[in-house]
């Protein structure tokens, strides 16, 4: 049998403790499971626990965006939609996950009972999950607004969507504390019925902000493959060598990606890459939260309908480098606008996604080749 490289042995380790960690918490709930009964379960030792992540916390956060990843979900159906008929089927797709009545003991469905107190006891968690929960109401804002019906004047529908998602995770919370007090069809009527609520927000007027910069600069992001960027929206291999907007955002700043979506060309690629000074821990709440949205999203909206916007977690920071932005961190907001294969116009600081995905480009000059493309 061929000897295992170290980076394969390292990832036979990861594998094992996340494993372990799912049996454990399942099993135990969070708070009784302890970092030694998972080695024992890994056949490992407590420090190469340790060595894949920081704490017991960040193990919880991976197990439960691990699960939602693997999820089987069915695409949504490609015949148009409505916008109510639409959400109605996210909420079904949502509330079908929650733990009932009649579960007995902590099992698989009450894996998560933990992850709300786990949220709120830090800081830490607190304001990077406030953020997430902006991300993914603009995810589902978006996906509504492309089902309104032909020829109707635009509405931003990103207010409705928070409204939804609050009753959503709402009913999660009391279905945890209080199982079989709500009906679930009833939440799911409630969420029809936002649609068409005049709630306000429309898109604000954009502060002024500096323009951005001309820049003339390589784009040679990380290719799509085995271990390439993902585009969290769609689940598939993020090709990100096309023009268009790349906002790295830390998870501070993720709201701002929609300056981007708003003020961009019609049909441009927007990318929203997010980053964050704690991969250990908050890269995988981030995946967690924005992959259990994306995963309803696709089963109940059709594909047509998908938000035009990419999201992708950059936990190596290699999009950010090729973005020139080799130190990233949560409070991170740089963008670039990429035309003809290059960078020609970046941002930074508050403003920078609206700045970049505005700034006129001109086009190439004649006989410049263009940066390598993806296939």
């Amino acid at each position: 049998m061929a000897r295992l490289t170290r980076a394969e042995s390292q990832e036979r380790n990861r594998a094992r403790v996340l494993s372990a960690a799912r049996e454990e918490f399942t099993e135990l709930g969070f708070r009784e499971a302890k970092i030694d009964g998972i080695a024992e379960r890994a056949g490992l030792t407590r420090g190469a626990v340790y060595s894949n992540f920081p704490g017991k916390r960040a193990l919880y956060f991976a197990v439960l965006a691990e699960l939602a990843v693997r999820e089987p979900r069915a695409l949504g159906p490609e015949a148009a939609r409505d916008a109510r008929t639409a959400l109605g089927a996210f909420a079904r797709a949502w509330v079908g996950r929650l733990p009932l009545a009649t579960d007995d003991g902590p099992g698989a469905a009450r894996l998560a009972t933990d992850l709300m107190p786990e949220i709120l006891a830090d800081e830490r968690t607190r304001r990077p999950f406030a953020q997430l929960m902006k991300l993914d109401a603009i995810l589902l804002g978006l996906a509504l607004e492309r089902l309104a019906p032909p020829g109707s004047p635009p509405v931003r529908q990103v207010r409705v969507a928070e409204a939804a998602l609050t009753t959503l995770h709402g009913a999660t919370q009391m279905a945890t504390a209080a199982p079989g007090f709500i009906e679930p069809f009833d939440v799911v009527s409630v969420c029809e019925r936002l649609v068409g609520a005049e709630l306000g927000g429309g898109w604000p007027i954009t502060p002024p902000v500096p323009p951005a910069r001309p820049a003339d600069e390589p784009w040679n992001p990380p290719s799509p493959g085995t271990a390439g960027p993902i585009d969290m929206v769609r689940g598939e291999p993020a090709r990100l060598g096309g023009d268009g907007v790349v906002a790295i955002l830390g998870l501070h700043r993720l709201e701002a990606v929609e300056e981007a979506v708003r003020a961009a060309p019609p049909g441009a690629e927007i990318t929203a890459v997010m980053v964050t000074g704690d991969p250990g821990e908050l890269a995988p709440l981030a995946r967690l939260v924005v992959t259990d949205l994306c995963g309803c999203l696709r089963e109940s909206f059709p594909p047509a309908a998908w938000p035009r916007l990419r999201v992708v977690l950059d936990e190596s920071g290699a999009v950010a480098a090729a973005a020139g932005v080799p130190s990233a961190g949560d409070a991170t907001e740089t963008a670039v606008r990429v035309a003809a294969g290059r960078i020609a116009a970046r941002a930074d600081g508050r403003g920078a996604c609206h700045a970049a995905a505005s700034a006129a480009v001109a086009p190439a000059p004649p006989g410049r080749p263009r940066a390598r493309r993806q296939n």
